[in-house]
C-alpha cells in the first residue's frame, strides 16, 4: 500500500481474489488500510505547509529585530550562524532518535520544543534572550525531516518520489505565503512579537494535528491486512517487512520511548556508526556538491543582476518568487515525470543534475536579462526534481530501515554546504560577478562524473544496503 491519495498501490488481480476468499473479514481490513494511509498523507501535507508557513513569517524579520535590540552586525551574524551550527550537529542525532523511539513521539517532541523556541522569541526583549530562544529551535527544528521519514515508512519505493514531491510542494506553498503575512504584521506596533506568537501557535496546531493522526487505525488495518495475506503469499510477507514499519511497530516504539536515555544514546551512536561505515559516501557527496552549486547560484543573485544588467533588487525578488512558484508546480508534476522515466530515480537524477549544470552555465554567460529569466524558469523545475530524487536515492541505496538516520545525515550534509557556500561565493565574487555561478558549474560537473562512475550501484535500486543491516 502506498500512502499517497490517488497513488495508492493496489493489490493485483490474484491478490484481490485471495482477499475475497479470506474468511473473518480480511477484505474489510484491506480496504481500511488505504483509507487510513490516505488520511496520514493528507495530514502530513498539512503539517509541512503549516510548518514552513509559520517559519517563513518570522525568519525574514529576525535580522531587523535583533538590530533593533542594539546588536552589532558581527553579533547578529554570530547568532544567525548559531542556528545552522546546531542543525549541523543535531540533524543526524534527532533523525536516528526517530528511528529508535518512533516517528510519533519524536515528531511531537520536535514540534512542541520548536513551538517553545518561537514563544521565547516572542518574549526576546534583549539580545541574550534572542540568542537563548534560538537554541531549542536549532536543536529540535527537524520536523520536516521526520515527516519525510514517516512518509518513507508509509509508501513504496515506486511511489516515494511522487509523495515526496507533493510534500515539498505543499511546504513550498507555505514558504511563499508566509513572508507576505509576516511582512504585513510587521507594519504594526510590536509586529515581530505578534508574528512570533502566531508562529508558536501554528506549531502547537501542528502538534495537535500529529497527535490526532489515525495511528491506531493505521496500525490495526495494516496488521490485519498483512496477517491475512501472510498465510497465502510470500510477497505479502516481504511487503509487510518493507512497508508501514513505523506504524506496524507502534507497540515497540512506545516502549522504546520510555527506555533509559543511556540505552537510547547507545543505540543512536550505533546507528550513526553504521551509516559512517557504509558505502554511501558517494551519494552524500553528490548531495553536498549539488547543494553547494545551487547555493552558489543564489548567493549573489540580486547583486549580480544589479551589476550585470542594472536590475533593481525588487525585480530580483519577483524573479525568485516566480521561481519558487514554479518549484511548487514541479513538485506536483513529479508523478508523471517519474512514470515517464519508468521510476528510474538514478537516470532522472542524472538528467536533472545535467540540466541544472547547463542552466547555471547559461545564467553565468547570459547576455541579457531575458536569458536569465529563461534559465530561472527551467532551473526551478530541475532543482526541485533533483532535490527529491537525491533523497529517494539515499533511501533506496541505503535501505529505508534507517530512514530517519539517513535523512538526518543528508540534512547535516546540506548544513555543511550552507556554511561553506557563502565563503566560496565571497572568494569567487572577488574575481567576477559571474564567479559564484561559474564555480557552481564546476561542482555540478564533478557530481555528474561521480554519478556516472557509480552507475551500476545507483541503478541497482536498493541492492546495496547498509553493511550493518
Amino acid at each position: 500500500v502506498s500512502a499517497a491519495p490517488g497513488a495508492l498501490r493496489r493489490p493485483g488481480a490474484a491478490a484481490r481474489m485471495e482477499e475475497e476468499e479470506d474468511e473473518g473479514g480480511g477484505g474489510r481490513a484491506a480496504t481500511a488500510s488505504p483509507a487510513a494511509s490516505a488520511r496520514f498523507v493528507r495530514c502530513l501535507y498539512a503539517v509541512g505547509f503549516l510548518d514552513l508557513f509559520g517559519v517563513s513569517m518570522v525568519v525574514p524579520l529576525m535580522n531587523l529585530h535583533i538590530k533593533s535590540l542594539g546588536a552589532s552586525h558581527t553579533v547578529a551574524g554570530i547568532i544567525g550562524s548559531l542556528y545552522g551550527v546546531m542543525q549541523l550537529f543535531t540533524s543526524t542525532v534527532v533523525g536516528c532518535w526517530s528511528d529508535i523511539v518512533g516517528r510519533r513521539y519524536s515528531l511531537l517532541a520536535c514540534i512542541l520544543l520548536s513551538a517553545l523556541g518561537y514563544f521565547l522569541l516572542g518574549n526576546s526583549t534583549t539580545v541574550f534572550l534572542f540568542a537563548i530562544a534560538r537554541v531549542p529551535v536549532g536543536i529540535f527544528k527537524h520536523t520536516l525531516s521526520i515527516s519525510k521519514a514517516l512518509l518513507s515508512d508509509l509508501v513504496s519505493e515506486r511511489d516515494r518520489p511522487l509523495v515526496m514531491g507533493r510534500f515539498n510542494a505543499a511546504s513550498s506553498v507555505g514558504f511563499i505565503l508566509g513572508p507576505v503575512v509576516g511582512g504585513y504584521l510587521a507594519e504594526f506596533k510590536g509586529g515581530f512579537y505578534q508574528t512570533s506568537f502566531i508562529c508558536a501557535s501554528i506549531f502547537l496546531l501542528n502538534g495537535g494535528l500529529v497527535w490526532m493522526l489515525p495511528w491506531s487505525e493505521e496500525n490495526t488495518g495494516n496488521r490485519d491486512h498483512y496477517q491475512d495475506k501472510e498465510t497465502n503469499s510470500f510477497l505479502a510477507k516481504s511487503n509487510h517487512d518493507h512497508l508501514f514499519k513505523s506504524a506496524a511497530s507502534t507497540a515497540v516504539t512506545n516502549s522504546s520511548f520510555f527506555q533509559s536515555p543511556w540505552i537510547q544514546v547507545a543505540t543512536v551512536l550505533k546507528k550513526i556508526k553504521g551509516i559512517a561505515c557504509s558505502n554511501l559516501w558517494d551519494v552524500f557527496l553528490v548531495r553536498f556538491l549539488m547543494s553547494v552549486a545551487i547555493l552558489l547560484y543564489y548567493s549573489n543573485f540580486t547583486l549580480a543582476l544589479e551589476e550585470r544588467f542594472g536590475v533593481k533588487p525588487l525585480f530580483a525578488g519577483y524573479l525568485m518568487s516566480y521561481s519558487s512558484a514554479l518549484g511548487v508546480l514541479a513538485g506536483c508534476l513529479l508523478g508523471p515525470i517519474t512514470r515517464l522515466y519508468g521510476h528510474d530515480t538514478y537516470r532522472l537524477l542524472l538528467h536533472s543534475s545535467t540540466f541544472t549544470c547547463t542552466l547555471i552555465l547559461l545564467y553565468a554567460s547570459a547576455p541579457s536579462i531575458w536569458m536569465v529569466i529563461l534559465s530561472s524558469t527551467f532551473l526551478a523545475f530541475s532543482t526541485t526534481i533533483g532535490r527529491t530524487c537525491i533523497i529517494d536515492l539515499e533511501l533506496t541505496v541505503g535501505g529505508s530501515e534507517a530512514s530517519g538516520t539517513l535523512l538526518g545525515v543528508g540534512q547535516s550534509v546540506t548544513s555543511v554546504g550552507r556554511i561553506i557556500a557563502p565563503l566560496l561565493s565571497g572568494i569567487a565574487q572577488e574575481f567576477s560577478p559571474c564567479g559564484p555561478p561559474s564555480l557552481a558549474v564546476g561542482l555540478a560537473l564533478v557530481a555528474i562524473v561521480i554519478m556516472n562512475a557509480n552507475k551500476e550501484k545507483y541503478s541497482s535500486h536498493g541492492s546495496v544496503k547498509l553493511k550493518n543491516q
